[in-house]
């Protein structure tokens, strides 16, 4: 696990947010993909907004 989040736009494929969680959390990227479609149908668009600003506002690999 590394000190900090930052955006794996390397690996990602939208924004590099759920590779920059992957790498954080040293979990699998699907998974972590897969929770977030899980956590938008439960939430709706907070988690599209969420996603978006940690996509904007973490700092790039």
């Amino acid at each position: 696990m590394t000190n900090r989040f930052t955006l794996n736009r390397a690996e990602g494929k939208v924004m590099g947010v759920a590779a920059g969680v992957a790498d954080y959390t040293n979990v699998d990227v699907t998974l972590i993909r897969l929770g977030f479609v899980a956590a938008t149908l439960l939430t709706g668009p907070l988690m599209l907004v969420l996603y978006v600003v940690a996509g904007l506002v973490a700092p790039q690999r």
